[in-house]
């Protein structure tokens, strides 16, 4: 299974189309990514990465719940690994 993580734009550079790159938000981590798939993406869109690179643009509201998701799935985890004992070395 493959995931694309939301991210917001907060800068890009890159002479042509294709060497466009960005450097994206994703909460507390910061990443470039390639974005030559999304032109028209600017600074403050937020768009999916996958693999390092942008391949589509989304809603900011789209982007939260997706957030939201991502942190109830880290939450879930947290507790099952509390639940058992299992401790991270």
């Amino acid at each position: 299974m493959c995931l694309a993580i939301p991210g917001e734009i907060l800068s890009t550079r890159g002479d042509t189309a294709l060497e466009r790159t960005g450097i994206i938000r994703f909460g507390s981590i910061t990443k470039a990514a390639n974005i030559a798939l999304v032109p028209e993406a600017t600074i403050g869109d937020y768009v999916l990465v996958h693999a390092g690179i942008a391949i589509s643009i989304v809603q900011p509201e789209e982007a939260k719940q997706l957030f939201d998701f991502l942190d109830n799935i880290n939450l879930d985890a947290t507790k099952k690994t509390e639940s058992s004992g299992d401790t991270e070395s």
